[in-house]
């Protein structure tokens, strides 16, 4: 019911595969990539580390949470590491459920969480500098 993972690079088929369920006829799936831009400056591509085992706990803590808010068959979450170029998947989050409301609004809940609870942090290279900023400003 739950998939939770920290990867090297993240493959959206396996996602919208394992979201599937006969019961669910709603699925909402986030997907967050590298945009070419930030804070006015070309981005150049962006790197991501982590506190793995915490950050692994607090996206089980917060799919636990969406779960006992929503009538959910699944939950996915998982967030690349490492360095990502521009157009590569970094976050992706999905839920699927009988309806599709509960799906948006149980995906939406858990990307804005996992933004503001999660260790994750991100570098961003531009052409003149690198800033160390949260994983999702």
């Amino acid at each position: 019911m739950i998939h939770i993972q920290l990867v090297d690079k993240i493959v959206l088929d396996d996602a919208y595969s394992y979201l599937q369920d006969p019961e669910a006829g709603g699925m909402d799936l986030f997907i967050g990539s590298v945009r070419n831009h930030a804070l006015g400056k070309k981005v150049v591509k962006l790197e991501f580390e982590a506190y793995e085992p915490m950050a692994i706990s607090e996206m089980k803590k917060l799919a636990q949470k969406a779960i006992k808010k929503w009538p959910l068959k699944k939950v996915l979450i998982i967030h690349a590491l490492g360095a990502k170029q521009i157009g590569e998947p970094v976050v992706v989050i999905g839920t699927s459920s009988s309806h599709r409301q509960d799906a948006f609004e149980s995906c939406r809940f858990l990307i804005d969480e996992l933004k503001m609870t999660v260790p994750i942090w991100k570098k961003e290279y531009f052409t003149d500098q690198t800033v160390w900023v949260n994983a999702h400003p």
